[in-house]
Order: structure tokens, then sequence, then C-alpha cells
């Protein structure tokens, strides 16, 4: 009787979250978004928009990720041991911030890209999976953090 919910990975993976240093997120988002829109308007061919804000989510997303279990040791004892485990079960941590990634990609696809509904979410779940895969690899490279404690 040892296993978790998914309700209850949800709570760590959410308790694992909460330290995760936003600003620097948003702030390394943004500024992808626009390098990549930049880039697309001086560069030969059109500038993608929906192409540069998803990217931005991305970069959000990942280091949102990654910089909240880079100090599994700084925090509260219940933000810790939700690093912890996260460190500890990288497939299941790295689900949520990929999930949120396509919640935030899927109205960018279906309002600026207008592929419709279905397209929208194709597009929006993988790069959702895009973020998964990412942030799994690089927690699991990061897992020597989690045996230190």
């Amino acid at each position: 009787m040892n296993e978790l919910t998914r309700m209850d990975e949800m709570s760590l993976a959410g308790a694992a979250l909460r330290g995760a240093p936003w600003r620097a997120a948003a702030t390394s988002g943004g500024a992808v978004a626009a390098t990549s829109f930049l880039l697309g308007v001086i560069l030969p061919g059109p500038a993608d928009l929906t192409w540069a804000l998803c990217a931005g989510i991305t970069v959000f997303a990942l280091v949102a990720a990654i910089g909240a279990i880079s100090k599994p040791d700084v925090g509260d004892r219940v933000t810790r041991q939700a690093r912890l485990w996260a460190l500890r079960h990288p497939w299941r941590f790295s689900l949520y911030p990929g999930l949120g990634a396509a919640a935030l990609m899927y109205p960018v696809q279906l309002v600026i890209d207008r592929e419709g509904v279905f397209g929208s979410a194709w597009d929006a779940l993988w790069g959702g999976a895009l973020v998964l895969l990412i942030t799994a690899v690089l927690t699991f490279s990061m897992r020597g953090r989690a045996k230190a404690q």
C-alpha cells in the first residue's frame, strides 16, 4: 500500500515546482520568443509568431522545471521531500511540466495559427511531449543530487 495515486503524484510535482525560478523562466522564455520572432523578421522567409511563442513556452517550462529541482536541499521540509521524489522519479515528474506546456501551447496554436481544434491539439501535444522528454532526461542526469541527501 506504498503506491502513490495520480493525485498524490500531482501534489508532489506541484510541491516540487513551488520553488521554481518563475522570474528567470519568464525572462528566458520571453527572450527566446522575441529573438526567434526578430530573427524571422530579419532573415529571409516569413516570420512565424506561433513558432516563436511555442519556443518561448518550451524554454519557460524547461527553466521552471529544471530550476525547481536543481537545489533539492533548499526550501521547507515538504518542498525538499517533493524535490527528492522528483529526482527519484524523473518520468513521473516530467509529465506535469509537459502537460503544462501543452496547455499553454494549445491556445497559441488555436488562435494565432488557426489550425483548428484537432490540429492545434496535435501540435500542442507534440510540444508537450518534447518538454516531457527533455525534462525527464535532464532530471535523470541530476539523480545524483537525490542520493547525496
